[in-house]
């Protein structure tokens, strides 16, 4: 079901401001962002990154700074859904990091779930990944 325009403009904000909070590396903003729910949780596009909790997404987003220079999530022009305080969405994505004076750009997808509490969309659940490399029209990746 896609969301009537007040609802879209409403989510499509949350989401980037919460691109803004972490592109600016402001943790206070960045955490405002995600629900504060024990059971909140995120998968980055490492193995090892799933994070639950407002604690973990942090953790994350530590980790992540630790690591570059500058780094950011850019999303491109959402699909977006909802049903009463319910809204999800889907946006293809452009990853950019700097690492020591060198940036890196890597396509990107995002899915999201969000809850308007307080008169604010929250995400309280969120999923980034990289696409395979495989060629286009196939199904399983190159192995070879």
């Amino acid at each position: 079901m896609n969301a009537e325009p007040t609802i879209y403009n409403e989510v499509k904000a949350a989401i980037d401001d919460w691109s803004a909070s972490y592109i600016s590396r402001d943790m206070r903003r960045l955490l405002a962002c995600i629900a504060p729910d024990a059971d909140v949780v995120m998968y980055g596009t490492g193995a090892d990154e799933k994070r639950i909790g407002l604690n973990g997404i942090q953790s994350q987003a530590e980790r992540d700074w630790s690591q570059t220079d500058a780094a950011g999530f850019y999303f491109q022009e959402p699909t977006i859904g909802a049903a009463g305080s319910v809204a999800w969405a889907a946006a293809d994505c452009t990853f950019q990091v700097e690492i020591g004076g060198q940036t890196m750009a890597f396509p990107g997808r995002f899915t999201g779930v969000f809850e308007k509490r307080g008169g604010r969309w929250l995400v309280v659940q969120a999923h980034f990944s990289l696409p395979a490399a495989q060629d286009d029209g196939e199904s399983v990746p190159n192995n070879g």
